[in-house]
């Protein structure tokens, strides 16, 4: 019976990486929903960055930091750009880049519609070194995972992939 009940979980976990953005062992938070909640709106579903209401937002696919340093730029934000703080207290009670409020003047960033928790930054970091960071060009695959197979936001990436079909078949 306890083997029968480990050769289930092997499977089950196995599985999770097929699904895509599966939920991450940071207490069930769900990496993709934190994603789209707090950083698709400027980043993209892509993560190729683009404008938004900060401004042009950055790639995430091309970025060189390290997840440590991304999990301190999604809690303090960018001094000086629209990238906006998601940890409360960040600048009041929590110090960034060992900076308070009052130290910023008019570098201070934005702060977040929405704060978040600490594994929720944890979850936005872990899925932007995971899924986005040095990925190249978006693909059906990810858009998919994304969206759902059902989504018209892919068909762009559903052509894409037919007349490459088409073109690789034809030489």
């Amino acid at each position: 019976m306890m083997k029968r009940r480990v050769t289930m979980l092997a499977a089950t976990f196995a599985l999770l990486p097929a699904a895509g953005w599966a939920q991450s062992a940071r207490g069930g938070t769900d990496d993709l929903q934190v994603y789209k909640k707090a950083c698709a709106g400027c980043h993209k579903w892509h993560g190729d960055g683009g404008g938004g209401y900060g401004g042009e937002a950055l790639s995430l696919r091309r970025t060189n930091l390290t997840k440590e340093q991304i999990v301190e730029v999604v809690r303090c934000g960018r001094p000086g750009t629209g990238m906006p703080l998601h940890e409360r207290g960040a600048y009041d009670t929590v110090r960034c880049y060992d900076s308070l409020r009052a130290d910023m003047g008019s570098t201070m960033p934005p702060e977040a519609a929405a704060f978040l928790r600490a594994a929720e930054i944890d979850a936005v970091a872990a899925y932007t070194v995971e899924r986005l960071k040095g990925k190249g060009e978006p693909t059906l695959a990810e858009c998919t995972a994304f969206f759902g197979t059902t989504s018209r936001a892919c068909d762009i990436y559903r052509k894409k992939e037919t007349s490459d079909g088409a073109q690789s078949a034809s030489h």
